[in-house]
């Protein structure tokens, strides 16, 4: 008997072989089509973003309660590129302990209730979110050395008011100079004015931040650091002075951190900048950050610009009249012409 007779046997035992009838053995590098469908991660656990560095973030669980700790996480995949600032509220999952060594994942951002933004420069369309779910905003300003800006004061202002944030103004190093006629400029504003000197009693003030969480901001060399840590004992955030030459405040702090006040609540100190962009501002809403000038434009004509070459715009001719004080309209009208 042949080979040949050997495969006839065997095809009338087990019938007609067909190839399709064979098993394949699955690809094991992605041959499986990838799921729609994300994981509820329904035992994640809640927390505040106290910081961020090189991509690692800094959140507080259990906050409040006896089991309160700080936890070390990263991004997840799933949340994509979106931003992720101090003051947000996430949802983790992973090693949640908070033991040295541990790394958990961000798995969600909890909606926010503020913004706070700014770019570069009013060119820049690239909007930077500084902070989240703020309420407070604490401009802090010097009286001298660096001279106060109210340009920039200005700027943080309409930021504040188109984030939903309530400002508060303080004036520092008063015992180099007279704050008041820098202050002028905004006694039109329904504003909280504080003033430090060496021997300021911060109570007041303290007062003031206590229940909120408050992002404070500055020029660079203003004392906005030494002021957090006058309010915040142990905070250590690194201080700096004014260059002898420029006349320019030097950057210390490098990082935006969230810190807890004694007295409950919370402060952001942010590090000092120079300039305050505000691409991301529609113009229309700058008007509303000068609640004094906002009260007269409204006797404008409709479509008016707010601007110097505006015709018949009620802003000049108050002006003009002596009824406002030119170095207020002309801070709204540098920014209105800068946003255009």
């Amino acid at each position: 008997m042949s080979w040949l007779d050997d495969v006839d046997e065997d095809d009338e035992e087990y019938g007609d072989y067909d190839e399709s009838s064979a098993r394949v053995r699955p690809n094991p590098r992605g041959s499986r089509p990838r799921s729609k469908t994300r994981p509820q991660h329904g035992d994640a656990v809640p927390g505040r973003v106290l910081g961020v560095d090189r991509g690692r973030f800094a959140v507080l669980v259990d906050e409040g309660g006896a089991h309160e700790r700080m936890v070390l996480a990263a991004r997840a995949r799933e949340l994509g590129r979106g931003s992720i600032v101090t003051g947000d509220r996430v949802e983790l999952v992973g090693d949640v302990s908070g033991h040295e060594g541990t790394l958990a994942r961000i798995v969600r951002v909890d909606e926010r209730t503020t913004v706070l933004r700014r770019s570069a420069d009013d060119a820049d369309t690239v909007e930077r979110v500084i902070v989240a779910n703020a309420d407070q905003m604490l401009v802090v300003v010097a009286a001298a050395d660096p001279e106060p800006r109210a340009r920039l004061v200005d700027r943080y202002l309409v930021a504040a008011y188109d984030a939903g944030i309530v400002p508060i103004l303080c004036v520092t190093k008063t015992d180099l100079a007279d704050p008041e006629p820098f202050l002028s400029g905004f006694a039109g504003l329904d504003l909280a004015v504080f003033r430090r000197g060496p021997d300021t009693d911060l109570t007041p003030l303290a007062e003031a931040l206590r229940g909120h969480t408050t992002v404070a901001v500055g020029h660079s060399g203003v004392g906005k650091s030494t002021l957090v840590n006058a309010l915040v004992p142990g905070a250590d955030r690194a201080t700096g002075g004014v260059n002898a030459v420029t006349g320019r405040g030097r950057h210390t702090s490098s990082s935006t951190v969230s810190l807890r006040l004694p007295g409950g609540g919370w402060i952001i100190d942010t590090p000092g900048v120079r300039s305050f962009g505000l691409a991301h501002v529609d113009p229309a809403s700058v008007l509303s950050a000068f609640e004094d000038l906002a009260r007269v434009a409204e006797e404008c004509p409709r479509g008016c610009t707010h601007l110097p070459d505006a015709p018949d715009c009620e802003l000049n001719e108050a002006v003009a009249r002596g009824e406002l004080p030119a170095e207020r309209v002309d801070s709204l009208q540098r920014l209105l012409a800068s946003l255009a």
